[in-house]
């Protein structure tokens, strides 16, 4: 069976999981967004604080994904718990990073004249220094779910859901007929899912910063 016979034969099960790795991707990075920006908001007024966030969350990017999946099964079970808190955990960096540089590079100009009208300390922040500091978080989150795209894969280890389940099929199933199709369908089916969000991300970058601050 040729690999768009094996596709065709399999779509319905294929779009399935590509919904699941794509929905996965999407939930966890929300929730990463909203806790890394949090952590930024929280920390970048100090250097010591900034460094320590950062450095906390570059940790966790260390430990190998196959392992904290596995660490997690005895704590929460199997299936989507332990996926959506590796997921989570590992796509923090990129955005608590992003997040204090471009709050620490708000033109303190800017935010000494949203004070002098009258503005208090959270309005500036709703109002001067995120909205300033939403491209690099943009380039934060983008990063995060391109890392994210292939570490959901390691989800199936774990009966989690998504395209890595084709790929460990296939791995389990070497040698067999349709093996290098299985992992070929997961494996493409992540690569055109990272490019469709980036291109989503592309165009969020575009409706959501001014001109100016893009040049």
């Amino acid at each position: 069976m040729s690999f768009w016979e094996y596709v065709g034969s399999r779509h319905t099960q294929l779009l399935t999981d590509t919904y699941q790795h794509a929905s996965a991707v999407f939930q966890c990075m929300v929730i990463a967004t909203v806790l890394g920006v949090a952590v930024g908001v929280a920390t970048y007024r100090t250097e010591w604080a900034g460094a320590l966030a950062t450095t906390a969350t570059a940790t966790i990017l260390t430990i190998p994904s196959l392992a904290l999946i596995g660490l997690l099964i005895p704590i929460v079970g199997l299936g989507v718990a332990p996926t959506v808190i590796a997921l989570t955990l590992y796509g923090l960096l990129p955005v608590v990073r992003n997040a204090i540089v471009g709050l620490r590079g708000v033109d303190p100009a800017l935010v000494d004249a949203a004070k002098g009208i009258g503005m208090s300390r959270a309005a500036r922040l709703f109002r001067v220094e995120l909205p300033l500091a939403w491209p690099p978080i943009l380039t934060g989150i983008r990063v995060s779910t391109q890392m994210l795209m292939g570490i959901a894969a390691i989800a199936a280890f774990a009966s989690g859901p998504g395209l890595g389940n084709e790929i460990f099929r296939g791995i389990a199933s070497l040698g067999s007929a349709n093996s290098l199709n299985q992992v070929l369908s997961g494996t493409l089916g992540i690569a055109v899912l990272a490019l469709l969000f980036d291109a989503a991300y592309v165009l969020i970058g575009r409706l959501t910063i001014p001109r100016g601050i893009r040049a």
